[in-house]
């Protein structure tokens, strides 16, 4: 048992560290995702401001502060309160014998960099997709993920409104994906890390794009709009437009759909007025039954 609390004990208190030197400059510029996020979302911000796709929407849109707190909760508060938690289902599945390497299909590590990193890239990216259909198709996972869908005006910052527990979901999921190649993450993770949260902001954002023949590989904001549509044909209930970083995923599943491309319609889901308001209600939001 002392093995298990020192666990937690230690993983929590390194991640606070890790987070507390990030804010301070203390760790390497590359690896800073504190000061890395504020400036993707900065950067993303200004693209809102000069080149607004929906030009009635105020730059601090609807919920702009809710979300904000959103990103820094999910990234960063979460990640430390939950950091232990981890620590200590590693060490249960050590103890029954299973490691990175046991459950491990191949093996990266002679491969070059660039070729490292595409296939970590793709395979993270194609474990969220699935992760993100299975939050659409199963009810339970449903509920909590209605937290993302409540948005009823887009901007980059709602790319990191969820409900914690779809971390929950998310993150052992990610973590096998890595147990599939070994237990290897390159050295170079970070710029798969700062690759994605461009994606994904840019994706939620105000702006118009579509990145043309390349709209068949990368998200964009014109295909995620349809993501958060109000209605959808009876075929699509339950979801379509699933990508994460990678519209590929849509294309080949046949997940896609973007009927238009005005960027005029109504987000939001049957029945979201039920959604609190309230930052701290929402954390417990999808516990109790139907609503």
């Amino acid at each position: 048992m002392n093995t298990y609390i020192e666990a937690f004990i230690n993983a929590f208190l390194g991640t606070l560290d890790w987070t507390w030197k990030s804010i301070c400059f203390e760790v390497p510029w590359y690896t800073n995702y504190f000061w890395g996020l504020v400036a993707i979302s900065l950067a993303v911000w200004l693209l809102e401001i000069v080149f607004p796709w929906r030009k009635e929407q105020a730059i601090f849109r609807k919920d702009f502060w809710i979300d904000a707190v959103y990103m820094f909760f999910n990234f960063f508060v979460f990640t430390i309160v939950i950091s232990g938690i981890y620590a200590i289902l590693e060490r249960l599945f050590l103890g029954i014998g299973i490691s990175m390497d046991s459950i491990a299909l191949v093996n990266l590590k002679g491969l070059p960099v660039w070729s490292q990193l595409l296939i970590f890239f793709l395979l993270s990216d194609f474990v969220q997709w699935f992760t993100h259909v299975l939050l659409h198709r199963f009810n339970f996972l449903w509920r909590f993920h209605k937290v993302h869908h409540s948005v009823k005006e887009m901007g980059f910052a709602a790319h990191l409104r969820y409900h914690w527990m779809e971390n929950i979901l998310y993150k052992p999921l990610k973590i096998f994906a890595v147990m599939l190649l070994g237990g290897f993450e390159p050295e170079q993770a970070f710029i798969v890390h700062f690759i994605a949260i461009t994606i994904g902001h840019l994706n939620h954002a105000n702006v118009r794009l579509t990145y043309g023949p390349l709209k068949y590989i990368f998200n964009n904001p014109v295909m995620h709009l349809y993501h958060h549509a109000y209605a959808l044909p009876e075929d699509r209930r339950y979801g379509v437009n699933f990508g994460i970083s990678l519209s590929l995923w849509d294309y080949i599943f046949k997940t896609n759909y973007i009927p238009e491309t005005s960027g005029t319609l109504t987000l939001g889901y049957s029945g979201d007025t039920k959604m609190p308001k309230n930052f701290f209600a929402q954390l417990l939001y999808g516990f109790r039954g139907k609503d």
